[in-house]
Formats: structure tokens, sequence, C-alpha cells
């Protein structure tokens, strides 16, 4: 009897520190895929190969003798990358902490590395560079900032901007609107709304003028109207007329085969790190999954996975943004906006329509 390849990686303990990314693990082994003739860390942030094709080495000489040549993305025949990752680790933290956005010099300074030294392995840890992960830093901040009592001003200089203008030259780019829409909760603006029965329980869709902005699932619909109703409590919310029912049919299509796609235009609010993992997830095709850690990765944010759960939870569009496909550690089913239980459903039915 033949054996089975997939299975043999599958019950392999190295396949978990390979799925975890466990960098613990570093200098015990390495991994090698046969489809790309390449071999990597284990805690390697590249895509995670098919089963079938992994292949494992006791140490980088094994893996060359038998053919394969080593990631240029971990480089495992290079020396290992532990303590300037600390550094990167400590330069993030500070960045986190910082009142205001820190300079590239102050950063490197901190590290104890030149400018273009830092530079460069903060760009090789996280995917991003130093101002690119500080912006995302400072958009969170600001969106939790308006979120609390005080004026939207005083909300800005807590974020880290250092004048109004500076954000206001570009607060539609951090939040995906105005700050004072975003403290107003929908001032001035027209929400329509529409409720419905699914496979999945009652659904909720709502829209403004630049598109759907909310999609909910639940059981009772008063629950969800209520909760549109806060998110949006300065905004005139009325029932859709008959041409935004059409457009709730159209979800509701969509809701029992995912694979048919939403092609109704969509109003997606966040910062700017949010809307990078959301796009990761609208990348993620029906009937596949993902874990945070790689989500992370892909958008080049590997150390961000904490950030990118915060991400998934913030989702207001359920089954369009699809937070539903992202597993924890091992395929956990973790928390989910609008329950566990919904969450394995979406799961399954998209399994069952592949």
């Amino acid at each position: 009897m033949h054996s089975d390849p997939a299975l043999e990686t599958l019950a392999d303990p190295r396949w978990l520190a390979v799925r975890q990314r466990d960098g613990g693990c570093d200098g015990a082994f390495v991994y090698a895929v046969a489809t790309t003739g390449v071999y990597c860390r284990p805690a390697c942030a590249a895509r995670r190969p098919r089963l079938e094709n992994v292949r494992f080495y006791t140490n980088c000489a094994a893996a060359e003798a038998a053919g394969f040549r080593p990631c240029l993305r971990c480089k495992p025949n290079q020396p290992a990358l532990a303590p300037l990752h600390e550094k990167v680790a400590a330069a993030c933290r500070l960045i986190e902490h910082a009142a205001q956005m820190p300079s590239l010099a102050a950063l490197s300074k901190a590290a104890g590395l030149s400018p273009f030294h830092f530079h460069r392995v903060f760009k090789a840890a996280t995917g991003i560079t130093p101002k690119a992960y500080a912006i995302a830093q400072r958009d969170r901040k600001l969106d939790a900032a308006l979120d609390r009592p005080g004026t939207v001003t005083q909300a800005i200089y807590d974020a880290g901007f250092n004048t109004s203008g500076r954000f206001y030259a570009g607060a539609r780019q951090a939040i995906g609107m105005t700050a004072t829409a975003r403290r107003a909760g929908g001032a001035g603006e027209h929400i329509r709304f529409a409720t419905a029965t699914c496979t999945l329980g009652t659904i909720l869709v709502a829209g403004s003028a630049a598109g759907i902005c909310a999609i909910s699932l639940g059981g009772d619909p008063n629950i969800l109207l209520r909760e549109l109703t806060r998110r949006f409590h300065a905004a005139t919310i009325s029932a859709g007329d008959t041409a935004f029912e059409r457009q709730l049919t159209e979800t509701v299509a969509f809701v029992e085969a995912p694979q048919r796609g939403l092609a109704l235009p969509l109003d997606i609010r966040g910062t700017v790190f949010q809307r990078r993992v959301w796009q990761a997830l609208r990348d993620i095709p029906p009937g596949a999954t993902a874990s945070y850690s790689e989500i992370a990765a892909r958008i080049g944010a590997p150390a961000a996975i904490r950030a990118v759960a915060g991400a998934c939870a913030a989702n207001t569009l359920a089954i369009a943004v699809p937070c539903h496909r992202v597993l924890g550690k091992g395929g956990a089913l973790t928390g989910y906006r609008w329950g566990v239980a919904t969450k394995r459903r979406l799961l399954d039915l998209e399994a069952d329509a592949g």
C-alpha cells in the first residue's frame, strides 16, 4: 500500500510548527516545497504549501543536498535574526505608545542601528516601513479617540497628529469619511434598510448614497435595527423603497450561494489598516480559509496578528467582507461578530457549494 504524502506531513509534529510559524523551532529543522524547489525556516511568512508537497530536513545542508535552494524571503542559510527581531518588536512598542509619530532617526537610535540598517531590518521583519506602521497605528488611535467624549480637534491631537490641517488633508483616507461625519454618527446622511429571512436567520441590509454600508445577521430584526441606529445615531434612517428591496434580494441570494459573488457597490468605512485587512479577506475564495497570521503576512505586517483580529471584529459587512473565513490556531472557530454558530454554518454552506 502506498503512503499518502499529505497524511505523512499532517502527522509530522514539525508541520504544526510550520503552520504556527513557530520561530522557536528556527535551527531545529527546515522544510522544503517540492513544487517550488525552495526550502524555508519554520517561521517563514511565505504562503503555506500544500501538504503533499512538503519535505522536512534536519538542516540546510541536507535540503540543499536534496536539490532545494534557500528561500529569498526568510534566508534559512543565514544567521538567525532573533536579536534584530527583538529590536524591531521594541520599536513597534515605541511607536504604539508614542504621543506623536517618532522619527526614523529616533527609532534607529533607540535600536542601536544606523537609520538605513534599521529601516531595512524593520521592513524585512514586518513587511512594511516604520512610517507605514506608524501611520497605521495613528489611524487606529484616531478611530478610537473619535469614539470618546470631547471635540474632534482633541481627538485629532490625541491620535498623534501635529496639526489639524495635516489630518484633514488625508481624513478620508484615514477613516473613510471626514472626522466630523465619523463623530456625528452619520449626521446629514440618509441610511435605508430592509430585513429578510435567509438560511442563517434574519438578515439586515443597509445602504447609504455610496453603497451597502451594513450587512448584519441574527435572530431578532429589532436588535439588528437597534445596532444600526446606534452606529448611525445622527443619520436619517428609513425603510428602503422597492429599488432597495431588490438590493436586499440580491444580498440574500449571495448569502445562499456565495460563489456567485455580490455585484452591489459597498460603502466600506474604516482605517487604512482595517481596509487593507478587509481587502485581504475579500481575496479569500468561498470554501477556503486563512489564519489571522496568514492575513497579517498577506498585508505585509506579519507582526500585527492582534490588529488583524481587531479589524475582523470591527467588520460590519457580514459575508461581503468574509471575516468568517478567518480561523484561529489549528483551525479553531474563534469569535465572530454574529456568533460562532453562524460562522460554522457559513463555512458549511461554502464547503457544500464547493
